[in-house]
């Protein structure tokens, strides 16, 4: 089914137009790369477009605003919408196809299923954000059952979410690559996220802070420095720079976050904290000398 805002670009809401579009390019020996993503999109999203472009054949991108990842106090119902101006931004990417779907082409009535990745899913965010992880990796592993691509890209702003997708689909022998793309920035350094559009211009001013502190502790590690201390110098900047709450700062393993205990081991610095109503997540690698 096409859409009056697309040009080139091909929008299916139904999962069994998804699947005949997808089986007729490999029919036709083409490779398929899937980049999830829930709408509001960015320069973060158009850079992953333009990286998978050049990892396969065919892009397909999905938009859907996921219920099932969101809290009863969080912002589901606020969550920026702009599906007209996210189909010409894919359209004008090059992307091949998008899946948009509605919630009961996801959740159809009786749906009764859910992934949990213990280890990953109750630590950092897990912790502050119940369910929030169950909710992502369900609805990642439908995405990749349903359309099936070779390779499958997430940006690595959400660090612990890419390490969840890539345990589940290891755990559950899902035959799809899953592969980090760095994160995209602003110039003065802050992450690009769609819930950026919600800080004041003061909170806007203050939010860089969040990625040169975790920065800085990085550095520190590198250099050796113990890294409990420099983990709660880096939360002190934080409270004393005048973000509202600090949920956390962590110094992590790279490949599953264990807590980092040395830095011979592959390292990253995660962190989430509140400007406002606005909550902000980063996350650096330590680097390696």
């Amino acid at each position: 089914m096409s859409n009056k805002y697309a040009k080139s670009l091909v929008v299916v809401r139904e999962l069994d137009s998804l699947r005949r579009r997808v089986h007729d390019w490999r029919r036709d020996g083409l490779s398929v790369v899937l980049v999830p993503t829930m709408g509001a999109l960015h320069e973060g999203h158009i850079k992953l477009m333009e990286q998978a472009k050049k990892m396969a054949d065919r892009v397909v991108a999905t938009i859907f605003i996921n219920p099932k990842q969101f809290g009863p106090d969080e912002d589901f119902s606020s969550y920026p919408r702009q599906e007209a101006d996210d189909f010409e931004t894919l359209d004008v990417a090059g992307v091949h196809l998008l899946f948009a779907p509605e919630a009961e082409v996801m959740y159809p009535p009786g749906f009764a299923t859910t992934i949990s990745v213990a280890g990953i899913s109750d630590i950092l965010d897990g912790q502050h954000r119940d369910g929030h992880f169950i909710g992502v990796a369900t609805v990642v592993a439908k995405l990749l059952l349903q359309s099936l691509p070779d390779i499958a890209l997430f940006g690595e702003k959400d660090y612990q979410q890419l390490v969840l997708i890539r345990r589940f689909v290891k755990d559950l022998n899902i035959p799809v690559d899953i592969i980090g793309a760095p994160t995209v920035r602003d110039p003065d350094g802050l992450a690009m996220s769609s819930r950026n559009s919600y800080l004041s211009t003061e909170q806007r001013a203050k939010a860089p802070i969040l990625y040169a502190t975790i920065t800085e502790a990085a550095a520190e590690i590198a250099r050796s420095r113990e890294i409990m201390v420099t983990i709660e110098q880096a939360r002190q900047k934080l409270i004393s720079a005048g973000f509202d709450a600090v949920d956390y700062v962590e110094a992590r393993q790279a490949d599953n976050l264990a807590p980092l205990k040395s830095t011979s081991d592959s390292g990253r610095v995660l962190a989430a904290v509140r400007l406002g109503h606005t909550r902000l997540i980063d996350n650096v690698a330590v680097p390696t000398r």
